[in-house]
């Protein structure tokens, strides 16, 4: 058996976005899911930072920055979309996160009218393919 990376606290937040999927449908704003999510992590007393800043530097000069929906127990970082799909942009904007944040998992969730769409991203993920070759990355 293969021993998932922070695969407990993956499950458990996991769980958390199909609660509030459960309990709140589609159709609402990104905005409305982040308050949702913080007053049940707060509940849970799992540990987060909301709203995390990442700079972008080059060669000293900030040239831009964004910001990370979540970061749990400085594990898990989670990003929330409010629409009917997840694009390919997001999943490069997750894997930017990891990268320069130095984390190694990534959460996406897609609250959609279809349904909760979850990917969980490791970070050095490229495609289809990982670096050995081996299917990997999204799990």
């Amino acid at each position: 058996m293969v021993d998932l990376i922070h695969g407990e606290l993956s499950y458990r937040i996991i769980g958390i976005l199909y609660k509030i999927y459960n309990a709140m449908g589609a159709g609402f704003q990104e905005k409305y899911y982040q308050k949702a999510i913080r007053k049940v992590l707060e509940k849970e007393r799992i540990p987060f930072l909301e709203q995390v800043r990442m700079d972008i530097d080059i060669e000293g000069a900030q040239i831009g920055r964004y910001y990370i929906d979540f970061v749990i127990d400085h594990k898990i970082a989670l990003e929330i979309k409010a629409r009917s799909f997840i694009a390919q942009r997001d999943i490069r904007q997750i894997l930017g996160y990891l990268k320069k944040s130095g984390l190694e998992v990534g959460l996406l969730a897609g609250f959609a009218s279809e349904g909760l769409k979850i990917k969980r991203l490791l970070r050095g993920y490229q495609g289809n393919r990982s670096k050995s070759g081996l299917d990997s990355g999204i799990l």
